[in-house]
């Protein structure tokens, strides 16, 4: 468990620090950031005519609110953090391919509802879109990775299925 962590430790160290070098962020960060806007504007607009994408930004054509979508609310670090573990497990390399692509489809996933949600709860109030941003969805998405992890733990080949009761535990 120790060596897991380490291990853990170091990827996600090693990943992070990548993600922040410029020449990274210019060819991939920010190319994807952009991405996710334009997906999140694409979904938007098959039910409101009113959404504008340039970049970054998702903005509204009929109010002027916006949101820009900025490193640290693409999904890239909840990717780095489930990839690390992912990574650190001792596990199959097929398996942690797998666990790879259903986590980011989970992640981005969540991501997209987080800045669809935002964007809407914005143009209605302030305070709620700052609490929301700052403390509900942080957390609901680095928690969507631990779920991914936790999920992808439980279906490894080899792994045996838990008691189905206590007693069955103890016997």
């Amino acid at each position: 468990m120790l060596r897991f962590l380490l291990f853990f430790l170091l990827v996600q160290g090693v990943l992070f620090g990548v993600e922040m070098l410029q020449p990274i962020q210019t060819a991939i960060i920010l190319p994807w950031t952009s991405l996710i806007a334009d997906v999140s504007g694409w979904l938007m607009s098959a039910f409101d005519p009113n959404v504008a994408t340039a970049g970054k930004v998702v903005r509204s054509t009929l109010n002027g609110f916006a949101v820009s979508i900025e490193p640290g609310c693409n999904g890239v670090e909840a990717m780095i953090v489930l990839l690390a573990a992912i990574i650190a497990f001792p596990a199959p390399f097929l398996y942690k391919l797998t666990g790879l692509a259903w986590g980011f489809i989970a992640i981005q996933g969540m991501n997209l509802l987080r800045i669809i949600s935002l964007f809407y709860l914005g143009q209605w109030s302030q305070e709620l879109f700052d609490w929301a941003h700052l403390y509900i969805w942080q957390a609901l998405i680095m928690l969507d990775a631990l779920v991914v992890f936790l999920i992808w733990i439980r279906y490894l080949p080899g792994q045996t299925t838990p008691p189905s009761s206590m007693t069955e535990a103890i016997a």
